[in-house]
């Protein structure tokens, strides 16, 4: 017998704009994340995959492809070459592209779930699905066979960086923890300056809206600080300046200025 949605979804009216997100007891008592869709609703398990899927038993189709490609043989000296500093060798490319197809698939499952845990305020969690939608974009990139799976989700990076670092300095922000929020915040701006750099387009460092995010949160936070902050605040510019990190002591400079420093 089909269930027709629509008094449940008139109880929960659209609302244009927004997203509406709302936490659920499950009939079988545990919690779930429901979202209000302009034609329906999306209804998602808290912890393990969103769709509450064991692929091959294991947590989450990530989670299979790491333990298969972990129990894989390592490839012959002779296959590949390695830095100095490198500890194992790797193993082969092994993910093809319906594995790709899949874990694309997975990553989108798991962005929904992290915009509806923002809404939520519950930033741990949010750290923790951005956290692994990084390890798989890390996994595409080492171990995708075709070069255009490799590449697939790397344009997404920068995104899922910005909204970690904005879900650390969110959590710290409900402790009433600004010093750990501001620090949040300018490491997820260092590691963005340094992905731009590695990918060889450092111009695109000060074109990112990510990067715009994080320097807006920022200064909403800096007449925050107590006027005792200074101090750190240069403690921290002579330590990046004695380490040449320029970027960083720019941005502290900044800091600095907005509080009178």
């Amino acid at each position: 017998m089909h269930k027709d949605l629509t008094e449940m979804l008139a109880e929960w009216p659209f609302e244009p704009g927004q997203i509406s997100v709302r936490l659920i007891e499950a009939d079988d008592g545990t919690p779930r994340i429901q979202v209000r869709l302009d034609l329906g609703m999306l209804q998602m398990y808290v912890d393990g995959r969103p769709d509450g899927q064991r692929p091959n038993g294991y947590g989450s189709l990530l989670d299979s492809c790491e333990a298969r490609i972990d129990q894989a043989e390592p490839m012959d000296a002779d296959e590949y070459q390695v830095d100095e500093d490198d500890d194992a060798p790797p193993r082969a490319r092994s993910l093809t592209a319906e594995d790709c197809r899949l874990l694309r698939e997975e990553s989108q499952q798991y962005y929904h779930r992290y915009i509806a845990l923002l809404v939520l305020e519950d930033f741990e969690a949010v750290v923790r699905d951005t956290s692994r939608n990084l390890r798989l974009v890390d996994l595409l990139r080492d171990h995708a066979i075709e070069e255009d799976d490799q590449a697939s989700l790397e344009s997404h990076r920068p995104y899922i960086m910005m909204m970690r670092a904005r879900a650390l300095a969110s959590h710290a922000l409900k402790h009433e923890e600004n010093k750990v929020a501001l620090n949040a915040i300018d490491e997820g701006i260092e590691a963005l300056r340094l992905y731009f750099e590695s990918a060889e387009q450092p111009e695109a460092f000060e074109q990112s809206g990510e990067v715009q995010m994080l320097r807006d949160m920022r200064d909403s936070l800096i007449p925050k600080l107590p006027v005792s902050q200074r101090a750190e605040l240069r403690q921290r510019l002579e330590a990046a300046i004695a380490s040449e990190n320029f970027e960083l002591a720019a941005i502290l400079r900044d800091e600095l200025k907005m509080l009178g420093g």
